[in-house]
C-alpha cells in the first residue's frame, strides 16, 4: 500500500527534464561499470554520476549472491528517525495507510526514577532490526542470539564492531529492546493495530566500553508473539548484499526496502506525490523543496543496489514502474527456513 498513489499516464511535457533522465539511466550505470570499471567511470565527469552512487553500485556488483534478509512489511511503509531525538521523545510517522508510533523505554536505576533511553534511530538500529527479523524467519523461532552471531553478521556487512561503532550498536540494541511500538494499518474500511514491544524479553549482560564496566548489552532476545506472527505473514525479502552496500545511509535503506516491497506488486505505472513521499520519508524535514532534493539523491543510491528497479522523478512526484523483485521467488523458496510457515510473499505482492 502506498500513500497518495494513483495510476499514471504522464505526458512528456510534465516530466522534470534532467532529473527523470538521471534516474532512468541507473541501469546504464551498472552497464558502464561492466565496461569501464569503477576507476574508469569515476574518471569520466561527463557522465555525471556521483561518487557515492558509483561506489555503492560497484560494491553491490562485486558481491557474490548471498543471504536473503527479511523484514515485516510495515517497516517498508514507515521508518524510524534518522537522527537522535531527546531521550524522552516519542516518534510518529503517518501516511494514508500506515501509522507508526515508537515510544521510548526506560532503564531501571539503583536509586531515583527510571531513566528514558530514547527511541532507536539511524542505520545501526535498522541493521539490528533487520537481523532480528531475518534470524527469526530463518530459524522459525522467536528467540534470537544477539551476541557473537550479531557480531559476525555485522562483520559480513562490513561494519566495524570495535570502539565507538560497537558502542553505537550496544546503544541501539538497548533502545530496541526497551521501546514500545505500534503499527496501525488501514486496508479498505478496516484498520488493524499491532500494539506491542518488538521484543518480549531480552537478556542484558555487562559489557566493557573504553575500559569502563557497567554498560549493558543485549545478549539474547525474544520477539513478541504478535510481531513474529505478523512478520511470518507479511515478510519482505531483501538482498543482504544490497544492504551491505548502503549500510551507512539510513534513508537509502528505507527507500530500498520500500521499493523491494512495492515495485514487483504493481501492474501499472503508479504516481506517488511528493507529499505522500514526505509523509513517509521526510519526517523532521522542514520544507518540501529540501526533501525533494535530498530524496532524489538518496533514491539514486538505493537504486544503485537494485538494478531492476524502474523509477522516474517528475515535478508532481515519483512514478513507480512494475519491476522484478530484488530477490526472485525461486531464491526465496530455497532459503533455509520453513517455507510452509510463511504466508504473504508471492510475485503478485504482499498483503
Amino acid at each position: 500500500m502506498l500513500p497518495t498513489c494513483q495510476s499514471s499516464n504522464v505526458d512528456n511535457d510534465q516530466r522534470t527534464v534532467g532529473i527523470s533522465e538521471g534516474l532512468t539511466r541507473m541501469g546504464e550505470v551498472h552497464r558502464l561499470l561492466d565496461e569501464k570499471g569503477r576507476t574508469g567511470l569515476l574518471s569520466d565527469p561527463s557522465l555525471g554520476v556521483s561518487r557515492t552512487v558509483v561506489e555503492a553500485a560497484s560494491s553491490y556488483m562485486s558481491c557474490e549472491a548471498g543471504e536473503v534478509g527479511y523484514l515485516y512489511s510495515g517497516w517498508a511503509q514507515s521508518a524510524l528517525p534518522h537522527k537522535r531525538l531527546a531521550n524522552d521523545a516519542s516518534w510518529q510517522v503517518r501516511t494514508d495507510y500506515v501509522s507508526l508510533l515508537v515510544e521510548p523505554g526506560k532503564r531501571h536505576t539503583q536509586v531515583g526514577d527510571a531513566i528514558p533511553v530514547g527511541v532507536p534511530y539511524g542505520s545501526r538500529a535498522r541493521l539490528i532490526i533487520l537481523y532480528l527479523q531475518s534470524e527469526a524467519i530463518r530459524t522459525n523461532s522467536r528467540e534470537v542470539e544477539l551476541g557473537r552471531s550479531l557480531h559476525a553478521w555485522l562483520r559480513k556487512l562490513g561494519i566495524s564492531i570495535g570502539g565507538s561503532s560497537m558502542a553505537a550498536v550496544r546503544d541501539q540494541a538497548e533502545r530496541i529492546s526497551r521501546c514500545r511500538m505500534s503499527f496501525q494499518i488501514k486496508q479498505g474500511n478496516r484498520t488493524g493495530l499491532i500494539n506491542q514491544n518488538i521484543l518480549d524479553t531480552a537478556m542484558f549482560v555487562d559489557a566493557e566500553v573504553d575500559g569502563q564496566q557497567g554498560c549493558l548489552f543485549v545478549e539474547t532476545a525474544k520477539l513478541s508473539e504478535m510481531f513474529f506472527e505478523q512478520l511470518k505473514r507479511h515478510p519482505v525479502p531483501v538482498e543482504e548484499s544490497a544492504i551491505k552496500s548502503i549500510s551507512n545511509n539510513s534513508q537509502a535503506i528505507d527507500i530500498y526496502c520500500f521499493l523491494a516491497y512495492r515495485l514487483h506488486a504493481l501492474s501499472v505505472p503508479t504516481l506517488v506525490s511528493w507529499k505522500g513521499l514526505m509523509d513517509q520519508f521526510g519526517a523532521g524535514v522542514s520544507a518540501l523543496f529540501k526533501f525533494r532534493q535530498q530524496f532524489r539523491s538518496t533514491l539514486e543510491l538505493a537504486m544503485a543496489v537494485y538494478p531492476e528497479a524502474k523509477v522516474e522523478v517528475l515535478a508532481k512526484g515519483v512514478i513507480l514502474y512494475p519491476s522484478p523483485p530484488p530477490v526472485s521467488p525461486k531464491i526465496v523458496s530455497m532459503a533455509p527456513r520453513r517455507k510452509q510457515e510463511i504466508v504473504g510473499y508471492s510475485i503478485a505482492g504482499h498483503t
